[in-house]
């Protein structure tokens, strides 16, 4: 599962994961305090925004060089783009100040912190072990001539899928940005599965906006984002040459974000390095 429905709103699994975490933490801290001590509440979201904005600039940081070009990009956070490790660096430096500034947070803090971050991690883990290396689903979609084409055809290279549709805003601003990597990594295949349109639609779609995707096919039903699990668009997903699912992405991708995403698809490909004689 990538994706909760929450009425009208969509979330992405890790961000609701995130979210519980704070809450747990707030729960605990809470009852801390109430055997002595100042509720951490304020204290932890405070934590919880400095840990967002820490770890945002942190991505930035690693990856200036394609934020450079487009700056108002840096304040775009849709397209999930943080590090967590320089997240957790300001919050360990925020409660290190907080502890140093008000006595009377340290224990109630403290056990919220624990306890916030032991849940996020068991279940940060647990969702991982869940969804990685699920396999490629053994599904037939048709191409625009009204081929049946099996998505398991697709194996022997690393894939991408996106899943999208041209009413869609997100997937609209996010082709340029994905047809380019189609063409900076050739060694990956990218695939396009439109949600429920005509090849009418999507050709004139392209023709218009004069994008060229390669590999193009229709899921008339939605059978894909069923079976992985999301029920918003954009949604990427992202297999290993065997058919293996290591990543995924709900929403709108930035090139640091895809960048990040097709990292592990560059270290499977580096050449391994000569062996040194004696």
């Amino acid at each position: 599962m990538l994706s909760v429905t929450l009425g009208p709103l969509t979330m992405a699994l890790n961000h609701l994961l995130l979210l519980a975490a704070l809450c747990v933490a707030s729960v605990v801290g809470w009852w801390v305090a109430r055997r002595g001590g100042e509720n951490p509440e304020s204290a932890l979201l405070n934590l919880f925004l400095l840990g967002l904005v820490c770890a945002r600039l942190g991505f930035v940081m690693a990856y200036w060089p394609m934020f450079r070009e487009e700056p108002l990009q840096i304040i775009d956070i849709r397209d999930g783009g943080f590090l967590p490790w320089a997240g957790l660096a300001g919050i360990v430096a925020g409660a290190l100040w907080q502890y140093r500034r008000h006595p009377g947070l340290r224990r109630p803090l403290g056990w919220a912190l624990f306890s916030g971050a032991l849940f996020w991690g068991l279940a940060s883990l647990g969702s991982h072990l869940y969804s990685k290396g699920t396999e490629l689903p053994a599904l037939s979609l048709r191409n625009a001539a009204g081929q049946s084409v099996a998505l398991h055809a697709y194996r022997g290279t690393p894939l991408v899928i996106n899943i999208w549709a041209t009413w869609c805003p997100p997937c609209r601003r996010e082709m340029p940005v994905l047809q380019q990597a189609q063409d900076d990594y050739p060694h990956v295949t990218f695939l396009f599965v439109n949600q429920g349109e005509t090849p009418e639609n999507v050709s004139t779609f392209l023709a218009t906006t004069g994008l060229s995707l390669t590999h193009v096919l229709f899921d008339g039903t939605g059978q894909l984002a069923e079976r992985v699990g999301s029920m918003a668009l954009p949604t990427t997903l992202f297999y290993t040459a065997d058919g293996r699912l290591i990543g995924s992405h709900l929403g709108e991708l930035s090139r640091a974000s895809l960048h990040r995403a097709l990292e592990p698809f560059e270290q499977a490909t580096a050449p391994a390095p000569a062996a040194q004689g004696n």
